[in-house]
């Protein structure tokens, strides 16, 4: 990176950008990888870098952030172990956390993921993550903390520090003793430590009195700190044990190292995967933080910006813009009055193409599109200096110079208030002159002018657009909004007016306006005014067409909850019907089935009861009721073509042909053909009046006929099998052996219906479909249980 386009990045404020983004590192080095992040070379690398971001901010949504406390620097220890340096407690701990980290990272990359999970571009950072559980465990087996080495980290120890336990035991026991024994002799009935050893405070005048080695003597003189004779050996021990723990304790630390050391290789592996990690998920968060997308990163010179913010302004107070180049022209020049956005709009343009280029998603809208580039070249803010020697215009022509002079194919140029600071008319020639230069050299240019003149030449020059920052003069004040084919007014009269300035000096000002240049003002005004009249209509007729679309949407739930609720009702009560008819299947069966037993159970010592039972309370009521005449039965067999009654269900029938060598007569009872014994059948005879006292009452001579069929026909499904159980039902009770239901052809959903509600009936035996006169596929014959 050359030092011009290096100074176009501060220019365009990208160390500001980065410096938020190394706020979300966690790791030292990741810190300095993202401050030292530059635009990829070429438009591969760059896509790759966006992947990496979109796959980190996916996991970072789905999963949180992986834990990445543990990274820890670690090449500069491996090279002093590889060198036959002994690590110490801090080096190996952390070795010891960063492959706990390569650990846990690799656990949480691969948590979550199914056999036919979508391949990231993460994958292979994290497949490189090894890390090393037995070497981890060892080290932290070992090393209890920095200033610690664990008891078990090897027998030796272990044992070593047993003898330094009994033995300084032992010598407390000892003073404690001569403490008790020659108490009049010391300062205070205390045992301390001097250089390493044992000895209790005597007073000055007493230490013949107290045999032994002085090791200190108190400020005042007046306290002597000796060590008793009688521990001196035990101390002398006590000084072996200890050099012998810090022996093994090195010994140790030697093995752990030599250890790390074969693994190096590995480590460091880990520990740049850890970090690259790191720095892409400081780039995911970032972009969560700025609610940023990812950009659509394009060949082909197309930048198309949709509702950007710049980075650095707060987001609740900055106005985003939209503004596209390269669809239609490679040149934008952006007009309008100062404050008016246009510094910011260049820098917007400049910045988010710098980040996609490195890495980062951008503050726009989805779907934004940013053109790759080779390089961002900027010419923006005054950098007079008077050491130098240099004026502000002088600044900007010498980095113009150095820009058009390094620029090339599919660079982006920004102007800011090109060719200011000289003679407006020198001034805006050299702005044209400048900006065709520019494009000869195949770039893409975004300037900024006050000066009328290139507005004139963006209207009349091919592939040059003009825009403009829209400036409310009733307020006096920017709306920051970029508009885009429509030049710029400088309102330098209407602000002024505004602001008090006398009419007529303002009168006078517009005399002195050439005519050519009025002119294009007014016209500069009608069109303001139109396009301000069409953005309110605009907006209107977007607001009445989202009232529209949200009226269409609480019209469309609420008819789709109507039909949820009756559909809702209509399966409560299609249930409840269910129910209720299968508990009163279940409860005229059991009845059946009772009825049976008591029928089987009955002796005839209990229908005698029961007669006598009858007759008395028949005696009781005083013969008020009628009693039932006696059966008729056929004094012979009917005759063919005779009509008859089936005694056990009132059914009337027709009696085909006469009864065959089984005495069993054949008889035709609607659609079926049945047979019964004589006895069985009973005389069709018409009501009869019973006469009883205080009136008269009709006896029926037969049950209530029931049909043998029913028609389904014009039935829903539901309706239909509901009608079809209930007529089962009461053909059970009759003890019909067979019936028909009828159902039709049609589409066969009824039929299937049936069909399927006829298979779960505990009271069907089974059934067919009809045969030729008896309506074939359109009738089901059923038979009962």
């Amino acid at each position: 990176m050359s030092a011009l386009t290096d100074k176009s990045l501060q220019t365009l404020e990208l160390p500001r950008v980065l410096d938020m983004l190394a706020a979300f590192a966690v790791s030292e080095e990741a810190k300095e990888r993202c401050l030292a992040l530059r635009p990829a070379s070429d438009i591969e690398e760059a896509a790759e870098r966006q992947k990496q971001t979109g796959a980190a901010r996916a996991m970072l949504e789905q999963r949180g952030a992986p834990a990445l406390s543990g990274i820890k620097p670690v090449a500069a220890a491996l090279s002093r172990a590889q060198l036959g340096g002994i690590l110490n407690t801090r080096e190996l701990l952390d070795i010891a956390a960063t492959l706990r980290a390569a650990r846990t990272v690799r656990a949480y990359a691969s948590a979550d993921r199914g056999l036919k999970a979508e391949p990231s571009s993460l994958d292979n950072l994290f497949r490189r993550l090894a890390g090393d559980k037995p070497l981890e465990d060892h080290i932290t087996g070992c090393i209890l903390s920095e200033e610690e080495i664990s008891d078990h980290a090897s027998s030796e120890l272990a044992s070593i520090r047993r003898k330094i336990r009994a033995t300084g035991s032992k010598i407390r026991d000892t003073l404690n003793k001569y403490i008790s024994s020659h108490g009049k002799y010391l300062q205070d009935a205390l045992i301390t430590q001097r250089g390493g050893r044992f000895v209790i405070p005597v007073k000055a005048e007493h230490k013949n009195d107290v045999p032994g080695l002085l090791h200190d003597v108190s400020s005042s003189g007046a306290t002597l700190f000796i060590e008793p004779a009688a521990v001196v050996q035990a101390d002398n021990e006590l000084r072996e044990l200890e050099g012998k723990e810090r022996k093994e304790i090195e010994r140790i630390l030697a093995i752990l190292t030599a250890e790390c050391d074969a693994s190096g290789g590995l480590i460091l592996e880990d520990y740049d995967a850890l970090v690259a990690i790191d720095a892409i998920f400081a780039r995911a968060k970032l972009a969560s933080d700025m609610n940023a997308s990812q950009p659509l990163l394009g060949g082909g010179g197309v930048t198309d910006l949709r509702m950007a913010r710049h980075p650095l302004l707060p987001k609740g107070t900055a106005v985003p813009v939209s503004v596209w180049l390269g669809k239609g022209y490679d040149t934008l020049v952006v007009t309008g009055p100062n404050t008016g956005g246009k510094t910011v709009t260049l820098k917007t343009l400049g910045l988010l193409t710098l980040m996609a280029a490195c890495g980062l998603h951008i503050p726009a809208g989805e779907g934004s599109e940013v053109a790759f580039t080779g390089a961002v070249y900027a010419d923006i803010g005054d950098e007079q200096s008077i050491a130098q020697s240099l004026s502000t215009f002088s600044s900007h022509m010498r980095n113009i110079v150095a820009i058009l002079g390094e620029a090339g194919p599919g660079s982006l140029v920004l102007f800011d208030e090109l060719g200011a600071g000289t003679d407006p008319v020198e001034g805006a020639a050299l702005a044209v002159a400048i900006i065709e230069q520019a494009r000869s050299q195949s770039c893409h240019v975004a300037a900024t002018t006050h000066y009328a003149e290139l507005k004139t030449y963006a209207m009349s020059t091919a592939g040059v657009e003009n825009a403009s920052c829209e400036f409310d003069v009733e307020t006096l004040r920017p709306t920051f909004r970029l508009l885009i084919g429509i030049p710029g007014r400088s309102n330098a009269f209407a602000i002024s007016q505004r602001l008090g300035l006398p009419g007529h000096v303002i009168e006078a000002a517009r005399q002195r306006v050439g005519v050519r240049d009025a002119a294009f003002e007014d016209i500069l005004s009608k069109l303001e005014r139109q396009r301000t009249a069409l953005e309110n209509d605009r907006a209107e007729a977007e607001r009445a067409l989202r009232q529209s679309e949200e009226d269409r949407r609480k019209s469309e739930e609420l008819r789709g909850q109507i039909e949820r609720e009756h559909e809702k009702a209509a399966d409560s009560a299609r249930a409840e019907a269910r129910r209720i008819l299968n508990e009163a299947r279940q409860a005229a069966e059991e009845a059946a089935r009772n009825i049976a037993r008591a029928r089987e159970a009955a002796s005839s010592e209990e229908l005698a009861e029961a007669r006598r039972k009858i007759n008395k309370a028949e005696d009781s009521l005083g013969g008020n009721l009628p009693l039932p005449e006696p059966e008729e039965l056929f004094d012979k067999p009917p005759a063919p073509g005779s009509e008859v009654l089936l005694a056990a269900t009132g059914t009337r029938a027709v009696v085909l042909d006469e009864a065959d060598k089984n005495g069993m007569i054949p008889l035709q009872a609607g659609i079926m053909k049945i047979t019964a014994p004589l006895s069985e059948l009973r005389p069709c005879t018409p009501k009869k009046e019973k006469k009883l006292k205080g009136g008269s009452v009709s006896v029926a001579r037969a049950p209530e006929p029931i049909q043998l069929e029913i028609d389904l026909r014009g039935q829903p499904a539901d309706d239909g099998v509901l009608l079809m159980e209930r007529f089962i039902d009461d053909a059970v009770m009759r003890k019909l052996e067979t019936v028909t239901v009828i159902h039709g052809k049609g589409t066969g959903a009824l039929r299937a219906a049936v069909h399927a509600a006829l298979k779960k009936n505990r009271s069907v035996k089974g059934f067919r479909l009809g045969k030729y006169g008896e309506g074939e596929t359109g009738v089901t014959v059923v038979t009962l249980r």
